[in-house]
């Protein structure tokens, strides 16, 4: 990959003057060489400063005016008020009154104008920051930001997706980026399936069997070496290092307060491992919260479901600020567009993708930022207009990546992000 900053390693991302203030606070000298680095509290502190990114996908199509931007007593209002939040002047949906005082860590994009009403392509376009063409296919943000953001110490999977189903195998979102970066589905909050040893089978039995395994392969690959075999063994080492660090997954191992304060529905126990996984160093984890594709029932939905998602989502937040870590993850709620302004005769609202909102914040995003504005029913963008491709650079250069730089494929330089458009600037801290 082409990078035209410093580094982008954790270890780069030190400020001069804090590793030398660390240093003379620590010994006031440098003694015996750089030892001092494998020290525990210097590999702690190093671990907080990796950049990490957070998406929670709100499937079917959250409404803009039932979250991030009501329009209270007007005809396509609705019947939900707007309420203050810890940002003086920024107000959200009475129906998240916990994220609303974790809005000084957030900021709202109000002026997203996708042109797309489908869900399918807006699934597509808001993960991959491009609009879908036939014969091609590009990789999704998870992809991208584990390959961006790879290196060689890291053990765990970089892109990690939890949805109510799935039962841990890879997903084909990585497009030309390989297998390596693409997601792993955990299913229910639960450790990937098959990672535990067959029963009377003994660890030094496991490891005689894969050395003579490796022995095999290797005479195997020295004449018959193919990009199909080479991703079969990537596959299978990365399942045995799923294997050995099983208990990162495991979320008997997180308080039994901690559960209380997240809640003990599916979405609770997606977002305490999320958090578990984004403090063993997994770089991407993705969270799917559904179904907000209310055609019908609109209000009654939306109360049930942001009912669900506000309280684990401030506690989130506020856990990842608390632990030192919010500074370098980059926290996404998306979907795949808005609902419209107009309700239909069965009291839902239908798919809008021409003035709807996306909430963010977290690593190089600045805080209690509204960028965009919509009329006053919400019918069209009034100003700062954006798109999937500006939320795209804006994540990259979030996370202290070149979003106009290119990864190296094979010799082929592949552009990161779609080169027609750029980063909202006023976002960026």
């Amino acid at each position: 990959m082409n990078c035209n900053y410093a580094c982008g390693s954790a270890e780069h991302n030190i400020h001069r003057r804090q590793f030398l203030g660390t240093l003379a606070a620590g010994t006031g000298a440098v003694v015996g060489g750089l030892g001092w680095f494998a020290q525990p509290a210097f590999a702690e502190q190093m671990a907080r400063q990796q950049k990490r990114m957070l998406v929670i996908n709100m499937h079917g199509g959250l409404s803009q005016l039932e979250s991030w931007d009501p329009k209270p007593g007007t005809a396509t209002g609705g019947p939900f008020r707007a309420i203050p939040t810890s940002v003086p002047g920024i107000h959200i949906s009475e129906l998240l009154p916990h994220t609303a005082k974790q809005m000084h860590h957030l900021a709202l994009v109000r002026s997203l104008n996708t042109k797309n009403d489908d869900h399918g392509k807006g699934t597509y376009m808001m993960l991959t920051g491009r609009r879908q063409m036939p014969g091609q296919d590009y990789p999704q943000i998870g992809a991208v930001v584990s390959r961006a953001l790879d290196t060689s110490t890291r053990s765990l999977p970089g892109h990690i997706l939890i949805t109510p189903g799935g039962g841990g195998g890879r997903s084909a979102d990585s497009a030309y980026l390989g297998p390596k970066y693409a997601s792993i589905v955990l299913g229910n909050g639960n450790p990937p399936q098959n990672t535990s040893l067959p029963g009377g089978l003994t660890v030094a039995a496991a490891a005689q069997q894969d050395e003579l395994r490796r022995l095999a392969n290797n005479r195997f690959l020295s004449r018959r070496r193919t990009a199909q075999t080479d991703a079969y063994t990537q596959s299978y080492e990365g399942a045995q290092e799923l294997m050995r660090q099983r208990e990162a997954f495991d979320l008997t191992k997180e308080s039994a307060k901690d559960h209380e304060r997240y809640g003990t529905h599916d979405f609770g126990r997606h977002c305490l491992m999320a958090r578990r996984l984004l403090e063993k160093g997994v770089t991407f984890v993705q969270i799917s919260h559904s179904n907000y594709d209310t055609h019908n029932e609109n209000f009654n939905f939306h109360f049930e479901q942001l009912g669900e998602f506000d309280r684990p989502f401030a506690t989130l937040v506020q856990d990842l600020y608390d632990r030192g870590m919010l500074e370098n993850t980059l926290v996404v709620v998306l979907s795949e567009f808005g609902r419209t302004p107009n309700v239909n005769q069965y009291y839902g609202r239908d798919h809008w993708g021409r003035a709807w909102s996306v909430c963010l914040g977290g690593a190089g995003i600045v805080r209690g930022a509204v960028i965009g504005k919509t009329n006053d029913k919400g019918t069209e963008v009034t100003e700062r207009e954006a798109d999937a491709g500006h939320l795209f650079h804006t994540y990259l250069k979030a996370l202290g990546l070149n979003s106009k730089g290119h990864f190296d494929l094979g010799g082929r330089q592949v552009l990161m992000a779609d080169p027609a458009v750029g980063p909202i600037k006023e976002l960026l801290a």
